[in-house]
């Protein structure tokens, strides 16, 4: 979906149409966890504080989020999806992979049943969508956002590895700032000189993704449509520009990353009872802290508060930090054996 929380919102209240719009935070504090096209282009994006947001769009207008009502849109794409194939895999409120090789309408052509798929999810919904079509799901994520908002791109096999070839590895699906910085050190920064590294290089310094990143820079990527994927964790991360030696500065960049977990907890009444921060230091090298509590976690403020004994267990720090993680894990859906549908590529 196209900016789905900030679409859904213009939707609903036509004087936001046209208007650069974040869903979340406000002008004073918070995150951002959704921003319009319109604010996307002064620079505002998810998980960007709502200070820096409101900096760069003196005229943002903040807007509270309304999560039962993109869950129940989310349900009516569902629905939608479901007319088609049953292999339905979500990422989130707003993303899915589907499997149509063989589908319901047995329709033979994939770029034809995306076409359908958003006409009626913009006849149903009134939003617009935006979809990739490929061999596998690393391509067929990347394609989805070449034609955004409102369009659709397919690459083919005999396409696929030529484009990752031409790729910046920082564009990579799941390759965020501090994994670009260290393939950036070993002198890959496209698909191409990814390409050209071994397997054993790979894993060596990328551990148990190395066959993933091995796979993909050939365009060959083997992960399978699951519908019956269960997220073990709710997990958000920063990384800084330079690194934090202070601990209440450290401190300060847990709350957004609370926000943000809790915010998804919220939209999907899920919650869980293992509170872990990460910290990465400038080195490369990291330490977790973790704890389990007896019931699950009742708020954001308790979440909060471990994580910031946690992270003061290992100051001083022994260099400065780059990344923070905090994941909230040991959910109460590998009870109940559901999937919560966490927003994290907005």
């Amino acid at each position: 979906m196209d900016a789905f929380y900030a679409s859904v919102e213009q939707r609903d209240n036509p004087e936001l149409r046209g208007k650069p719009l974040a869903v979340g935070g406000s002008a004073a504090r918070g995150v951002v966890a959704a921003a319009s096209y319109e604010a996307r282009a002064f620079g505002v994006h998810s998980a960007m504080p709502s200070v820096t947001a409101k900096r760069k769009c003196p005229a943002l207008i903040f807007v509270p989020p309304r999560f039962e009502v993109y869950k129940a849109v989310s349900q009516q794409i569902r629905e939608i999806f479901a007319e088609y194939t049953p292999l339905i895999e979500p990422l989130s409120l707003d993303e899915v992979y589907l499997n149509v090789t063989e589908n319901l309408k047995g329709m033979e052509i994939a770029t034809e049943i995306a076409l359908e798929i958003r006409a009626k999810i913009k006849q149903v919904t009134g939003l617009s969508a935006s979809a990739g079509i490929s061999y596998n799901k690393f391509l067929a994520k990347m394609a989805s956002d070449l034609n955004k908002p409102n369009g659709q791109a397919v690459i083919t096999p005999k396409n696929g590895p030529g484009f990752v070839e031409t790729l910046p590895v920082k564009k990579f699906h799941g390759v965020g700032p501090a994994t670009a910085e260290r393939l950036r050190k070993l002198g890959i920064e496209t698909g191409l000189d990814l390409k050209s590294k071994s397997l054993a290089l790979l894993q060596e310094h990328l551990g148990k993704s190395g066959p993933y990143f091995y796979g993909i820079a050939r365009g060959i990527d083997e992960r399978q449509v699951r519908p019956d994927r269960i997220r073990k964790s709710v997990g958000a991360e920063d990384t800084f520009v330079e690194g934090i030696d202070n601990l209440d500065l450290a401190k300060a960049e847990l709350r957004p990353l609370s926000e943000k977990v809790w915010r998804c907890c919220e939209a999907h009444d899920i919650t869980g009872k293992t509170i872990t921060v990460k910290i990465k230091y400038a080195d490369f090298s990291q330490a977790t802290r973790s704890r389990t509590l007896a019931g699950a976690a009742s708020d954001i403020d308790m979440i909060l508060e471990i994580a910031e004994t946690l992270l003061a267990s290992v100051f001083p720090f022994k260099h400065p930090v780059r990344l923070l993680g905090l994941t909230l894990s040991l959910l109460n859906t590998e009870l109940s054996g559901q999937e919560p549908q966490l927003d994290r590529g907005l």
